[in-house]
This record gives C-alpha cells, structure tokens and sequence, in this order.
C-alpha cells in the first residue's frame, strides 16, 4: 500500500497544478491577441470602403430627395421665383380638396387590385406547369419571361395596335364571334381595363421566375411522402406546395404592391393625359402632372408622402396576411 502513495506523492510533487495547465493556453496565445485585432480592423476598414461608393449613391439619389420631398410637403415652393415659405397642412387640404387626386387614389387602388392577385396566381400555375419535365419548357419560361425585360414603351406601342377599335387584332377576333368590340383605349369605361390586361401580361413573368425558384428548391422527400400516402395532385398542389411557397409569395406580393402603386409608363404611352376624363389617371401620374406642368412642387410633394403611406400600410398588411417574419425565415 505504501508504493501507491508514494507515487502519487511524487505525481503531486512533479506535475504542474491543473489551474497553471489551463492557464498556461491563455497565455502562450497572448502574443497573437493584438494581431488579430489589427486584422479585424483592417477587414472592418476594408468593408467600409467598399460599401462607401454604395453608401454615398444612396444617400445622395435616394435619402437627401426622400428628405426633401418631406420638406417640400410643409413648403409652398415657387419654381419659377426660387422662394418657399412655410404651409403647414395646406398642401394636404388641397390635394384632397381635389377631385382629380381622389380619383387617382380610387385608380390606383382598383389598378392594385386585380393586377396584383390576378398576375400572381396565373404566375403560380405557369410555375407549377413548367417545373414538369416536358418537351420544350425552357423556350416556354423564356417566351413568358421575355415581355419582363422588354421595353415598356414597345410594348405599348403594339398594344395599342392591338387595341385598334377597326384593325386591331383583339376587336377583330370578337367579330369572328359576332361581338363587336369596344373603343378601347378610347372609352372611360373600358380604358383602365386595357391597361389593367397589359400590366398582367407584362408581369407575369418575373412572378413565374421567382415562384419556380421557390419550387425548384422545395425538398423532394416531401412530395415522395404524399404519393406514397396516395395524396392526389391537387391535393399536394393546396397542402404542401402553396404552403412551401409563402416566403415567395410574401416577396412576390410585396414587390408587385410597390410596382403596381409606382406605374407610371404604360399608362403614360397607353393613355396619354390620364385617359378619357381621367379614366385612367393614377397617383404617380396625377403627381407628375401636378409636378412638371401645374409647377405646384409643395403639393406635388404632399401627394408623395401620401403615396409613401399607402405603400407602407400595405407592406404591413401584406405582411399580416402572408404570415410572420419568423414564418418567412
């Protein structure tokens, strides 16, 4: 019994205590502490440099007019004199004083309406087809996605060839069913409409793009689990594919929202002057007008701030209803 404590004796005599052992790492690796921290710095340093030429774009083209805009909504601004006194609410009493500008609002949001959801879900059917194997299908998404990248004014040029009420292709085809066609584009009751069918058209396919994405991504296993368990198409289609496609459909939703509230040239070219008796005139139009030929720039402004608000409300709705950040993620 004796030698066992001898040698632990010894073990204790000889070994270093364990808290020198642990703080003997520490130590040894204090000399790389301040290089470490100068090659942090440097790489912080570094990242600041290449974001600096971002950082100034958007500061200077985005943050000083969006700070303007909000100024000048509070401002009556003479163009031509070069003076601005203050105004408090009245450009905002007067924008909504105006009958013009009402209607805009009512346009724009009838032209959100049924642009939005409409494109969205002819987008979500084009997605689901084309990610099927068949014959052809990359010349189909580029034939979809094509009229996104085409010029917006050429594309309204050969719509309104279309929209001819005598030649046009579209009044024509009704005739071959004994339907006569209306004045498209000519009369208040059937202008927004037309413009209506041009925007789905033309966005459809960036929706297409994203949504296919969004499938090509989704893990297989689920979809092999449902046919085992013998779930039909359409039963896969509302239970599993829908519900993988929210954080597609919450970006799709948001950026179709913004765009649809921000269009501007189709209806410029489709329906110069806001249209037959402003059938057709929307908020951005009734802000370029008010703008660039009324010269009412604190007005002008006003109308801005409104236009940022409805965007923002409906970001927060849009996201309310597709689900939360966390669902997103």
């Amino acid at each position: 019994m004796a030698a066992p404590a001898t040698q632990l004796a010894r073990s204790g005599r000889d070994d270093p205590p364990r808290t020198a052992r642990l703080g003997a790492g520490p130590r040894a690796r204090r000399g790389s502490g301040p290089r470490q921290s100068r090659l942090a710095r440097d790489r912080r340093r570094t990242a600041y440099l290449m974001l600096a030429p971002a950082t100034v774009h958007l500061v200077w083209w985005i943050g000083f007019p969006v700070a303007a805009t909000f100024v000048l909504a509070f401002l009556h601004y003479d163009v031509l004199a070069g003076t601005a006194t203050f105004a408090g609410l009245d450009n905002f009493r007067a924008i909504f004083a105006d009958s013009t500008w009402n209607a805009s609002i009512w346009h724009t949001v009838v032209f959100t309406f049924f642009t939005v959801p409409v494109a969205m879900a002819i987008a979500v059917v084009l997605a689901v087809l084309l990610n099927n194997k068949m014959r052809g299908r990359a010349w189909y998404r580029a034939a979809i996605f094509m009229p996104h990248i085409t010029a917006t004014v050429a594309i309204a040029l050969v719509w309104m060839w279309m929209f001819e009420p005598r030649i046009g292709i579209l009044n024509t085809a009704l005739g071959w069913f004994g339907v006569k066609g209306p004045v498209w584009l000519g009369d208040p009751s059937w202008a927004l409409f037309a413009v209506i069918m041009v925007s789905i058209w033309k966005g459809v396919g960036i929706k297409m793009l994203i949504y296919l994405a969004a499938l090509q991504a989704m893990p297989q296993d689920v979809y092999e689990a449902a046919e085992l368990d013998g779930a039909s198409k359409a039963r896969t289609f509302w239970s599993i594919t829908l519900p993988l496609l929210k954080p597609a459909t919450f970006f799709v939703l948001v950026v179709s929202i913004i765009d649809s509230f921000q269009a501007f040239d189709q209806l410029y070219v489709l329906t110069p002057d806001g249209g037959p008796a402003n059938s057709t005139t929307v908020m951005t139009y009734e802000i370029y007008s008010k703008a660039f030929k009324e010269f009412q720039m604190g007005q002008a402004a006003a109308m801005s701030v409104v236009l940022f608000a409805f965007l923002l409300v409906l970001m927060l709705l849009s996201r309310r209803l597709t689900g939360r950040e966390d669902d997103v993620r």
